[in-house]
């Protein structure tokens, strides 16, 4: 289940609520008890990146390897990055 935040309009008053994807957005603050409950948007704070259960479980083939071939990457980009034109 994700975690959703939340910021009264009234009060300022921010929490954190832990929430079906099908429930109901919350609207009653619980510090004011005012109608001006919203949902804000953020990001998730983590990427699947790196070999380990995804990496190795759910990808077939060639995508088995992206950690890899994304490490390959970088590197070679930062090599070209140094090389004097």
């Amino acid at each position: 289940m994700p975690i959703y935040e939340y910021e009264c309009g009234g009060c300022g008053h921010q929490m954190d609520k832990l929430q079906k994807i099908s429930d109901e957005p919350l609207v009653i603050c619980p510090e004011c008890d005012e109608d001006t409950l919203k949902k804000m948007i953020s990001a998730a704070g983590f990427r699947l990146k790196g070999a380990g259960w995804y990496e190795t479980d759910f990808k077939t083939g060639k995508k088995k390897h992206l950690a890899e071939s994304d490490s390959k990457k970088t590197k070679t980009e930062s090599n070209t990055a140094k090389t004097p034109d």
